[in-house]
């Protein structure tokens, strides 16, 4: 039996529609607004879902406010958008390639180049830059919602190529993230970097590709029912949505997309019963750009795109497992609310985290972290101190190891397995608990484990965790029991037992002993005067240690 089974209450029964196809209902919540405590507990599960990971200093700022006021604010995202990569690699090409005029520390973004290595130094630049973001992110959901949308129009940067429409694409999750989604698709669909990746570039009237038209209804709009069900949309749909879209393609030396109107089909395109047998007719000249609106309207014109994308949303943010009662009461209602929003995202976020379901019990601690949630809330929870984004050099280092870490543990931003995304958010059934198998358990904790030893060092530099300043920021660290049971709160969304929290201060904070001064001694003294090494190297080791082993443990992986 697992958490969620031993934590559900004796079942209700549901009147709902036929819904067959789903398991068992484990929780009856919706969306009402949730009324209860919003405490240190229910804001920890809020922000270690919506930020990567819940730091202190961010539990105490939300402390201040209402639920209403604190998800308002991390659904507000920064309008400016960040300082694009900058140039943090060595010249390695002739004069003639005109990146050896971008001068160190400078962006290459609006800077073509004709070498491909140079390129690939630059895709390493554009990820570096990318983890470095997620790293020093403000109070905003804006990091996570990225990452959601990588996911879920994903691409390569391996298979685009050039850095440069990697970072353009990465701009358009940017701007859209809470925006539009309907904009979003079109801007997706004409984005240099997925023009690229999905060989829309290639897609004529003499030689249609379906590439983006299959993954345009399959992946990113429509779906194909629930947990990869029979598609509602036929082959017959792929290929004329591929007619749609011929003559778009890309002008490699403006890194723009366009329409190029002698390679479009100017033929009618018929669609499906599932689109009530709608037929787009062809244009030519300048105006067949204009079918591609067309066809946009037509597939948002059915009710299963809501639908797709709240399930979407609700893996990503809330649990894996959507059985019956979840998708009567959350589900259809919030693409209902999607619907009637002109497919805004923002107010279906709104609705969802401020309702009962995301804050039940059955939903906190139920995720397994991804690989780049585990790292990057680890350094952002213990406050590890990264060289400033002004040495740039040491700070590309730094989020590049990061980077390379998660991509150790099978997450490689930028570089997803393929279109689809990362199978954890929609491979069934086993969804999260692919992250966690024989090789990437261990390559886990080998990470905290550098982490709270010797940390990583290069070019003279040293990330690690400095486990004496975050017991600091406990409210009474010199207490041995409260130490643990504070330090539990903000690491653990489950709790540990009584007797498994004795024997951690018996064996690691009293080194053996049985009473709790043997602790507040040594805190005391080091508070005391923290010029005394061999007492502050007893106080340093005990914390790591004690730390180092709650990373070690199953609920450290949870969120």
């Amino acid at each position: 039996m697992d958490r969620r089974d031993f934590l559900t209450p004796a079942k209700k029964a549901l009147a709902t529609p036929d819904l067959s196809g789903f398991k068992v209902s484990r929780t009856n919540t919706g969306l009402s607004p949730y009324t209860g405590t919003f405490g240190v507990n229910e804001i920890i599960h809020l922000l270690k879902r919506t930020m990567f990971g819940a730091a202190k200093a961010d539990v105490d700022y939300f402390r201040t406010k209402t639920l209403s006021q604190a998800i308002n604010e991390l659904l507000t995202v920064p309008s400016v958008p960040p300082s694009p990569p900058v140039k943090n690699y060595p010249n390695s090409v002739t004069a003639g390639d005109l990146d050896v005029a971008v001068t160190a520390g400078s962006t290459w973004v609006d800077t073509n180049t004709n070498d491909g290595g140079v390129d690939a130094q630059r895709r390493s630049s554009f990820k570096s830059w990318w983890q470095g973001l997620m790293i020093n992110q403000n109070k905003s959901i804006l990091e996570k919602m990225v990452l959601f949308w990588h996911n879920h129009f994903a691409t390569e940067t391996t298979d685009i190529g050039r850095a440069i429409w990697c970072y353009q694409n990465n701009t358009i999750l940017r701007k859209n993230a809470l925006g539009n989604f309907k904009q979003f698709v079109k801007d997706i669909t004409l984005d240099t970097g997925m023009l690229r990746y999905l060989n829309g570039y290639l897609n004529t009237n003499t030689a249609p590709d379906e590439n983006y038209g299959r993954e345009l209804q399959e992946l990113f709009t429509v779906g194909k029912g629930i947990d990869n069900g029979t598609p509602p949309y036929s082959e017959a749909d792929v290929k004329a949505a591929a007619k749609v879209l011929t003559g778009w393609t890309v002008n490699n030396t403006t890194n723009t997309s366009y329409f190029n109107s002698p390679k479009h089909d100017i033929t009618n395109k018929q669609f499906s019963s599932f689109y009530n047998n709608t037929i787009i007719t062809g244009r030519s000249g300048a105006t067949g750009a204009n079918e591609l609106d067309d066809m946009l309207n037509m597939i948002f014109s059915t009710n299963d795109v809501a639908q797709y994308i709240c399930r979407r949303l609700y893996r990503w943010f809330v649990y894996y497992d959507i059985d019956a009662a979840t998708e009567a009461n959350v589900i259809t209602p919030l693409a209902q609310i999607f619907r009637s929003n002109n497919y805004e995202i923002k107010p279906v976020l709104n609705a969802l985290l401020k309702s009962e379901h995301f804050f039940d019990v059955l939903n906190q601690g139920c995720q397994i972290k991804s690989p780049v949630d585990l790292n990057v809330s680890l350094c952002r929870e213990f406050n590890v101190v990264f060289p400033s984004a002004s040495d740039y050099v040491n700070a590309y280092y730094m989020w590049d190891y990061l980077r390379i870490q998660s991509f150790n543990m099978q997450q490689n931003i930028g570089d997803p397995p393929d279109v689809a995304g990362w199978k954890s958010y929609y491979q069934a059934p086993q969804f999260y608990e692919i992250w966690i198998n024989s090789d990437t358990l261990p390559k886990r904790n080998q990470f905290s484990d550098t982490m709270a030893n010797n940390g990583y060092t290069r070019n003279g530099k040293n990330i690690k965790i400095d486990f004496i300043a975050f017991a600091k920021t406990m409210p009474n660290p010199g207490d041995p029991n409260e130490l643990i049971n504070d330090s539990l709160t903000y690491l653990y969304r489950l709790p540990l037992s009584q007797a498994s929290k004795n024997q951690l201060k018996t064996d690691i904070l009293l080194s053996g002993q049985t009473q709790d001064h043997y602790w507040t001694d040594a805190w005391t003294a080091y508070i005391a005067n923290p010029a005394d090494t061999i007492n502050a190297n007893i106080v340093r080791n005990r914390l790591r240690d004690f730390y180092q082993y709650l990373m070690r443990l199953a609920e450290f992986q949870l969120a």
